[in-house]
């Protein structure tokens, strides 16, 4: 008999990137715990850029590159460590160093930059379907309200509404549809009007959602069948994401090769305006564990 899926709200989730600081370049992340006790990416992705973002004063986040070096378990805090390498005119640089019981699960650099005047320009977003016109996931999904104890259906702390299908759909279509994924998605509550706290909701929200494109190409699920490993993570951030309203994310897989699978995403806010842009890489294996 299996456990049927907690409940994770909003607050649980901005309560966990409110780290605990030991010191200065020290701190420490409660994790959330899922199937498996597996540390998200996207979560812990998050983390690492608030810790380091901790360390900055007056500059914001432009770009984020995260790998992720082992699989950690939920159940237990992180430990991040984050090391100054650069405080310069405009841009300052930190290393952050994520571990669990010594062991190095994610080794990454974070990039901030002060405001500066530029010449601006940005691509288009896609012209989608409004979000008030796209059935919720949990709707989409009803047919699968049962499997894994409603997993698919369960609430969650951000709300998405998939124009395309998503990979649990795409797995049962007679035709192979595009490895291609645009949504909508809003906070399920208020958050407050934080920039970091917004950048990293983002980069939680890109991590959980990313690779599903290369999970179409490859007739696969978040639940299998087989297993997915994350990689590395970058994330190029450009505005503050408005999350009082519906964000608008495309995201597709341009190659999958080596057991390899690559996906790429762009955020706009709902008036157009460029979040950010991502990639991800991930490894799919045949078997339940590596």
């Amino acid at each position: 008999m299996t456990t049927p899926p907690p409940v994770l709200t909003l607050s649980h989730v901005l309560d966990t990137f409110n780290l605990e600081q030991v010191n200065a370049e020290f701190f420490v992340g409660t994790q959330i715990d899922e199937i498996d006790h597996h540390i998200v990416g996207g979560h812990i992705g998050a983390q690492a850029l608030m810790a380091a973002s901790r360390t900055v004063k007056d500059r914001l986040p432009h770009n984020m590159q995260l790998y992720f070096l082992r699989r950690g378990d939920a159940r237990y805090p992180v430990d991040f460590e984050v090391t100054a390498l650069l405080d310069g005119g405009t841009f300052s640089a930190r290393r952050v160093t994520a571990r669990q019981f010594g062991a190095v699960l994610l080794e990454g650099v974070v990039s901030f930059s002060s405001s500066a005047e530029s010449h601006v320009y940005q691509q288009p977003p896609p012209d989608l379907p409004q979000p008030e016109s796209v059935p919720t996931l949990a709707e989409q999904l009803s047919d699968y309200a049962d499997e894994r104890d409603g997993w698919w259906v369960r609430q969650q702390p951000v709300e998405m509404r998939y124009v395309d299908p998503s990979a649990r759909l795409a797995l049962d279509l007679v035709e192979m549809p595009p490895a291609r994924i645009r949504m909508w998605w809003r906070p399920n509550g208020i958050v407050p009007s934080d920039p970091v706290l917004a950048d990293c909701l983002a980069v939680y929200v890109s991590g959980r959602t990313l690779l599903e494109s290369a999970m179409i190409a490859r007739r696969t699920t978040p639940l299998g069948p087989g297993f997915s490993a994350l990689m590395n993570h970058a994330v190029w951030f450009h505005h503050p994401p408005d999350l009082s309203d519906w964000l608008l994310y495309e995201q597709h897989s341009p190659s999958g090769i080596g057991g390899r699978g690559l996906a790429q995403g762009t955020m706009f806010n709902r008036n157009g305006q460029l979040v950010c842009t991502m990639t991800m890489e991930s490894y799919f294996g045949s078997r339940s564990s590596s």
